[in-house]
């Protein structure tokens, strides 16, 4: 089983936690998401085998169903071009060839169901995001409508949330108003979507950024990363949800007492490949096929 932890091509632009990316000339740029894991901010030292391919292929499913309600960066999945661009093979299935944007520095958070953080400060305060809510949720609780809870996009440390005012002051109303109705849009075709396989699309992440004057989606969309995935066949409110997501490994972090500062514990093989598994399961669920 092959791995890929870290990459070293030419020109490289940014390493993030999980994706390297790369000047691809002409204005467009190579991203590829190799197999690091982090949680809560922190890069484990552990690799999830397949997970880049799993990220990048399946942003290029959702990018392709979405791109009539919002364009994207997407130029051509690594599969698609190998030869093109001249990549081995286990990279080529953990890339994307994208055009250049200039990134809004917003995580556009859209949440469908109380869970993870909105749930913690739920629970202490009776509120999401500093604004009072419905009394009475439990966890897991569907929303009447999805909620927009966008954060700041740190480069390092945490994300921290944004009210309305903080957006527009940052990006100017018009454009507030833009990213949080297309995450909206987005969010409700994936969920509908994924709900007709069986699956809740919980919550969401997506990123934007500007291309030639135009609003574009960018980064990734609707992954196990970014997403919260639950078996719609074992649901319920008030209980922890099955998942098919990168909480597996948070619940696991959590149960070890690790308190969220470095150096993280190293996950066992048990955890590694479950996780994998539940990664290239909803993978092949989501898109009707299967993994290149």
């Amino acid at each position: 089983m092959t791995i890929v932890r870290e990459t070293n091509l030419p020109d490289l632009v940014h390493r993030g936690k999980v994706r390297d990316t790369y000047d691809w000339g002409e204005g467009r740029l190579l991203m590829l998401a190799t197999d690091r894991i982090s949680a809560f901010d922190v890069v484990l030292p552990n690799v999830i085998p397949d997970k880049g391919a799993v990220l990048s292929q399946m942003s290029g499913f959702w990018f392709r169903r979405t791109k009539d309600l919002v364009p994207n960066h997407l130029l051509a999945l690594g599969t698609e071009c190998v030869e093109a661009i001249g990549l081995e093979t286990e990279l080529a299935r953990r890339a994307m060839v994208v055009r250049q944007a200039q990134r809004i520095d917003v995580e556009c958070i859209v949440r469908g169901y109380i869970a993870g953080s909105a749930w913690a400060e739920y629970r202490k305060s009776g509120t999401l995001f500093g604004q009072p809510i419905d009394a009475g949720l439990a966890e897991g609780d569907r929303f009447e409508q999805p909620l927009f809870t966008p954060t700041t996009k740190a480069e390092v440390g945490h994300d921290l949330p944004m009210s309305k005012s903080d957006v527009i002051n940052m990006i100017g109303i018009e454009t507030a108003n833009e990213i949080e109705e297309k995450s909206i849009a987005v969010y409700e075709h994936a969920r509908i979507y994924a709900a007709q396989h069986g699956i809740i699309i919980a919550d969401t992440k997506m990123e934007f950024g500007w291309i030639d004057g135009e609003l574009n989606l960018i980064d990734e969309l609707v992954t196990p990363d970014s997403s919260r995935f639950w078996d719609s066949r074992g649901y319920g409110p008030g209980k922890p949800q099955p998942n098919f997501d990168k909480q597996f490994v948070r619940d696991w972090l959590d149960a070890e007492g690790w308190d969220r500062t470095p150096p993280p514990p190293t996950l066992p093989n048990n955890i590694v490949n479950k996780t994998r598994q539940r990664y290239i399961d909803v993978f092949n669920t989501l898109t009707g096929g299967s993994l290149v």
